[in-house]
């Protein structure tokens, strides 16, 4: 049974980096589902890196930071397929080369070029793939649970939150003369080859996986389900919409275990609110 109904419907997923990737798991699990899904990478020689990984699947090459590129992939998508019933924005980048600094002293340049890739990108996507979406096709972006402030996580944060205020307006916007719906995942900290870059993201991830009722860390796959579910019939329901998938780090805060290692730390002592 098809209980998602996805079988024989296309999709366009970006971001595929390696088999980590939510992009990964989002097109595998669409692929068990009976649908068909093209690739979107950067371009031609990320392309021969993610040979292994595509194994003769159809894709696309669009650089988001080339106008170029954007205007022509209607016609690459349309040498795989005639509509795209959902298209997937898994893409963000941030430049950390120099470490971290203090979101005070984001360069602007840096941040710029972050909001392009990691928000506006999802803008253009929508308006380039527009006339080829099903008129009940399904967008969903990869957003963060919380946009709580974690420093080491810098300017990325307040580009999440432009990310989905990207989502609410273009589910505004197409509502005008399609029902194409646009929602957002928005993910707890994952293990994936991206976050790997991130100044001190390891040692959030394990504060977060504490924070989880169940103490144990979102999974790629577990965020990968909530996009698929999104992009299906069975979601019609939703739009506009944030999803949080982070099994309840962000209302788990005064978890008890967490606050007794804080308030008995190793070692013994007694804390002092004096």
């Amino acid at each position: 049974m098809d209980f998602l109904r996805l079988e024989k419907k296309t999709f366009l997923v970006s971001g595929l980096g390696n088999r980590r990737s939510v992009a990964h798991a989002v097109g595998r699990t669409l692929e068990e589902a009976g649908a068909k899904v093209v690739y979107c990478v950067r371009n031609e020689q990320r392309a021969k890196e993610m040979a292994r990984l595509l194994d003769g699947r159809p894709y696309v090459c669009c650089d988001v930071e080339k106008e170029a590129d954007l205007r022509a992939l209607p016609e690459q998508v349309r040498a795989h397929t005639g509509q795209l019933d959902g298209f997937v924005h898994s893409i963000a980048f941030a430049n950390y080369s120099e470490g971290f600094v203090p979101f005070h002293e984001t360069k602007r340049e840096d941040f710029l070029q972050a909001t392009q890739v990691s928000a506006f990108s999802l803008v253009e996507f929508a308006r380039a793939l527009k006339p080829l979406f099903t008129p009940e096709a399904s967008v969903v972006a990869l957003g963060i649970s919380s946009y709580v402030t974690a420093a080491t996580y810098g300017y990325m944060s307040p580009i999440k939150s432009m990310l989905e205020g990207c989502v609410r307006y273009l589910a505004k916007s197409f509502s005008a003369d399609s029902e194409v719906r646009f929602n957002a995942v928005n993910a707890g900290p994952l293990r994936t080859k991206s976050s790997a870059g991130i100044p001190g993201y390891l040692d959030n991830y394990l504060y977060a996986e504490q924070l989880t009722y169940r103490k144990r860390a979102l999974t790629t796959q577990e965020v990968a389900d909530a996009v698929v579910w999104l992009l299906s019939p069975r979601s019609s329901g939703l739009n506009a919409q944030g999803i949080v998938v982070n099994a309840g780090m962000d209302s788990n805060y005064f978890d008890e275990t967490v606050v007794e290692r804080v308030n008995r730390p190793a070692g013994g002592g007694e804390s002092s609110t004096e």
